[in-house]
């Protein structure tokens, strides 16, 4: 029996129940392969029912603040992905009357769409045979294949992309495709896949040669960055605040934060850059500044690891501060924030 014919019929028995699976509306299916890029489906799942039910259409995504949008992807993380969906939602609108391209060409023209993403697109909305290349299938294939060359250089992905396009099943391409991506995730999974009842196990080169944990094979050069940062948590007694929109590029641009500075290494006192950032807000006397917490936080990045203390700034009676409390909710914030005002609000009311 041919690779493609028992996939598909494993996906028939194991498929998964996924609402975008039940359309081939591009709009819901550009959606969900946008929010689970980097993101596990039980993550992802909560968050594009969500982005439904707010933006029914591209049009109402089209029309939405940034703000709005960002504010949903809270915790998602890669927030580049929501400014890019926002951006791709107003050229579909604006340049092509909401309607998206069927050429996989032409998908990966817009802002976010890469190869992956129209690939998903062009089969399951289209019926056009293109194969999607995820780290789902890199694992798979290479496990299966045996190949050796790694899966993070050119050469990789275009060896991958051209032995699975020999693979994809031209009546169902679309099908094909989310059967790849769930064998990947539930049988062939990255740690303790399920060898032994697998239906390609007599084929395949990693189970066959015990080499399952030698596949994929990458090329280890991501360096792990350590940064420090301080937050200046400024407070009244009129429970008014301080956050800032973080407009330099990085990992959570055009979010907002306490004001922050980052230093080399874990400072222990304040330091004459805390005056600096307290004075625009207020020219009144500090009455305290002091660490919140004994130890700071760790919060780990896919490729930095941050070293945060959030400082307590408690001004006198007389200052003015342009947020009230109540509101900080409201904003957009990186998931460490949130956390952390969850916790210190709770304890200040």
């Amino acid at each position: 029996m041919i690779f493609s014919q028992i996939l598909m019929d494993w996906y028939k028995i194991n498929s998964r129940d996924l609402p975008w699976r039940a359309t081939k509306d591009p709009y819901k299916i550009w959606l969900s392969e946008i929010i689970l890029q980097q993101t596990r489906v039980e993550q992802g799942l909560p968050y594009y029912l969500k982005f439904i039910k707010a933006f029914p259409t591209v049009y109402d995504l089209a029309k939405s603040k940034e703000e709005n949008i960002f504010k949903l992807w809270q915790g998602l993380g890669y927030y580049s992905r929501a400014q890019n969906l926002h951006l791709t939602a107003k050229d579909i609108v604006k340049n092509h009357n909401g309607v998206f391209p069927k050429s996989h060409q032409e998908l990966k023209t817009f802002k976010g769409i890469g190869d992956y993403t129209a690939s998903a697109i062009a089969s399951i909305c289209f019926d056009i045979p293109e194969v999607v290349i995820d780290g789902n299938v890199f694992r798979f294939l290479g496990r299966f294949f045996g190949i050796e060359t790694p899966i993070n250089s050119r050469k990789g992905f275009n060896l991958f992309k051209i032995k699975a396009n020999k693979l994809i099943k031209k009546q169902s391409p679309g099908d094909f495709n989310q059967a790849l991506m769930d064998f990947g995730s539930i049988q062939c999974k990255p740690k303790t896949p399920i060898c032994l009842e697998c239906v390609f196990s007599t084929k395949c080169y990693a189970f066959k040669n015990k080499k399952v944990n030698f596949y994929p094979v990458k090329i280890n050069n991501v360096k792990i960055k350590t940064r420090y940062f301080n937050y200046l948590v400024i407070h009244n007694s009129q429970n008014q605040t301080v956050l800032e929109q973080i407009n330099q590029k990085g990992i959570w641009h055009k979010l907002y934060q306490f004001p922050m500075i980052e230093y080399n290494k874990i400072i222990d006192k304040p330091t004459d850059e805390f005056q600096n950032i307290i004075s625009k807000y207020s020219k009144e006397i500090v009455l305290k500044i002091k660490p919140i917490f004994k130890k700071p936080i760790l919060h780990k990045l896919s490729h930095q690891k941050l070293i945060i203390q959030f400082w307590e700034v408690v001004l006198s009676k007389k200052s003015i501060l342009p947020i009230e409390e109540e509101k900080v909710f409201s904003f957009p914030v990186p998931v460490v924030i949130e956390k952390f005002m969850t916790q210190f609000y709770k304890t200040l009311n």
